[in-house]
């Protein structure tokens, strides 16, 4: 079973179930479109409607490109429908405040069930079959850990049945596919995101109670068994797939991505960028897959000592975050089974924990920095590059108390900004790199902190970073996916597209904030 499972992911980029992906449906079209820049966001063709079969377009293609005054955009117009942006015609009503704004907005990103059986051939889209949110701007799609904290904001507003049915709908993908996707669209088939199925479930359970934890326990169990395949074959010192085996015998994971093609939705700028790589073609795309596979996409974090993406190097690390979100499966499942009274698969699985905990202790905390990092198994050392990842094994709860002391000093000191938490030490003009923050690393920064009893610090953090979300909302109306923590008054920047605004977990973290830090005063500028 599980050599057909990995055998199915291994397949290529976006075949699965019968679904090709753009690049297989148009080939030479696909390529001439994207590389000849025909739209400015190489993600709007791919997301684009074909307005006739896709064999049928080809042909098309194949009759008319070679004629005298071939028009490539205006072939592309005639023959795909371009999408808009999601709530791209919504304006808020910034006097009614920032609640309403938030309370309008879930209704403006919700998405209907798909038609599976009403489905434009062609499409790119997955259907999905109940109700479920997407992020905004040009993320017109389902995206896995972006939902976590989004959920945080469902949960919020006591909206338990669209959380219930986001779950559902990545349990029908964990059905279908043996894992949870990157997004619902047939070019992000080959990747999965940080996952985080289990905390989501915890989430619900929350309000529903234990029976979430045996409802969904099978399809935790087969993520898992995603993550973990073919662990017991790997020899030490190795990797295969999302495992790698420490030398001293120790499981692990890594991020992956199953092909090693430019990736659809950006294939102009890797196609660009690996020729300005020492790497060879297949292992640079790897890497850049796996980058977007961590959620990550684009950090110093992942790259070299020459601090270039030519340098990438995210299959070589082991992360932390990433063995966190397994720590916290391992520990879900483990429960599930208890519920069961099964006392030795909870045994299994408890063990496997304890077993990642160990490991991860071992292999990412850093004395010398005093902080978690990234491990390169491939080197045989810790990483050099202090991120907010750090923050993971506070909010999960691995960290020793004398660990979590220790990146409370450094978050205070080093990555404090005046609206929150910098997400790096390093400016690159990558969009994961200083000076910019992300609502999801600063709510994992202050549930890690509090969890710890370093409540002030967490507080600050938490008033910091809404004051600023509140602020550039009232300026502009708007609610965006990143900003500029060290100069409030500058957006954020760097990136593969321009900065979006909707936006479901900046929404979700921003409401759960405001609940749990009601009395924030103006923020303190400096660190």
């Amino acid at each position: 079973m599980k050599k057909l499972l990995l055998a199915c992911l291994l397949l290529g980029a976006g075949r699965v179930a019968g679904q090709p992906s753009p690049r297989q449906l148009y080939p030479g079209l696909f390529e001439a479109v994207q590389l000849g820049h025909v739209y400015p966001d190489g993600k709007t063709f791919v997301d684009a409607t074909p307005l006739a079969a896709p064999a049928a377009i080809e042909r098309d293609y194949q009759a008319e490109r070679a004629r005298p005054g071939f028009d490539l955009k205006a072939f592309a117009a005639a023959h795909f429908r371009a999408p808009g942006a999601v709530g791209g015609a919504y304006r808020s009503d910034v006097a009614a405040g920032i609640r309403r704004h938030l309370d309008t907005l879930w209704t403006v990103l919700e998405r209907r069930p798909d038609d599976a059986a009403g489905a434009v051939a062609g499409s790119s889209l997955v259907p999905l079959p109940h109700p479920y949110l997407v992020p905004g701007g040009r993320f017109r799609e389902v995206y896995y850990w972006d939902s976590y904290f989004t959920m945080l904001g469902l949960q919020e507003s006591h909206r338990t049945a669209l959380m219930r049915h986001m779950l559902d709908n990545f349990a029908y993908l964990i059905g279908r596919y043996g894992f949870v996707p990157n997004g619902n669209r047939t070019y992000y088939l080959t990747r999965s995101q940080p996952p985080f199925f289990a905390a989501m479930v915890a989430l619900l359970a929350q309000t529903e109670g234990d029976s979430v934890l045996r409802r969904y326990q099978g399809p935790m169990l087969r993520e898992y068994r995603y993550w973990m395949a073919h662990a017991a074959a790997v020899p030490a010192g190795r990797a295969q797939g999302p495992v790698v085996r420490l030398p001293g015998g120790a499981v692990l994971n890594r991020y992956w991505d199953a092909s090693t093609e430019p990736r659809e939705e950006s294939y102009a700028e890797d196609v660009a960028a690996q020729r300005l790589s020492p790497q060879p073609a297949a292992q640079f795309y790897r890497n850049v897959r796996a980058a977007a596979a961590s959620g990550w996409d684009f950090s110093s974090r992942w790259f070299g000592p020459a601090g270039t993406l030519g340098a990438i190097q995210t299959t070589d690390l082991v992360p932390v975050d990433l063995n966190c979100l397994l720590y916290r499966t391992e520990q879900l499942l483990a429960r599930s089974y208890e519920l069961q009274a099964n006392a030795p698969r909870a045994r299994e699985f408890r063990a496997l924990a304890a077993r990642r905990r160990q490991a991860l202790l071992q292999y990412c905390w850093s004395p010398r920095l005093g902080w978690f990092v990234d491990y390169n198994w491939r080197l045989g050392r810790p990483s050099a590059h202090q991120t907010l990842a750090a923050v993971f094994p506070l909010a999960f709860g691995l960290a020793t108390a004398p660990q979590a002391r220790q990146v409370a000093a450094g978050l205070r000191t080093k990555f404090l900004r005046p609206g929150g938490l910098v997400t790096t030490l390093a400016a690159t003009h990558q969009q994961w790199d200083a000076p910019n923050a992300w609502a999801p690393l600063q709510w994992l920064a202050i549930e890690g902190l509090a969890r710890y009893g370093h409540r002030d610090l967490a507080r600050t953090v938490a008033q910091r970073w809404t004051a600023l979300n509140v602020r550039v909302f009232a300026q502009t109306g708007k609610l965006l996916e990143k900003y500029n923590v060290v100069d409030t008054k500058l957006t954020a920047g760097g990136g593969e597209y321009p900065l979006q605004d909707g936006f479901g977990w900046t929404n979700g973290v921003l409401l759960k904030l405001l609940n749990q830090y009601p009395a924030a005063p103006a923020p303190t500028p400096g660190p």
